[in-house]
């Protein structure tokens, strides 16, 4: 049985720091692109970073870019989002997800497995 658990979320003030964490079982992690994704109440889900087989294939989103690092850590079967100098806007449920394809892509169509989302606040 695949799983991706998600963890890491909170409430956080602006300009504050939090890490997820995405924790996966029951597939080669090391041949999935891993990807973050986010959905704010009454909006679609949106792609926030993603990273491929090797590490130093990642991707982001223009809001997040130079705020957010992704990582994974293969020996671990384990993906992070580390989210500094967080915005209100930022707000929203994030989700961790599994795409089998070679190429990192930003649609959630593509992805094969997701987690359950943690809850992400930014207070002003």
């Amino acid at each position: 049985q695949i799983q991706l658990v998600e963890s890491g979320g909170g409430l956080v003030q602006a300009g504050g720091s939090l890490r997820l964490s995405c924790a996966a079982s029951g597939l080669t992690f090391t041949r999935y692109v891993m990807g973050w994704f986010r959905q704010a109440p009454g909006k679609d889900r949106e792609f926030v970073s993603a990273i491929g087989w090797s590490t130093s294939n990642t991707y982001y989103a223009n809001s997040v870019k130079g705020r957010f690092t992704i990582s994974r850590d293969n020996a671990k079967n384990t993906v992070y989002l580390q989210m500094n100098s967080l915005k209100p806007e930022d707000t929203a449920v994030y989700y961790c997800a599994a795409d089998s394809n070679v190429r990192i892509t930003t649609s959630p169509a593509l992805y094969d497995y997701w987690g359950q989302g943690t809850q992400v606040t930014v207070s002003t």
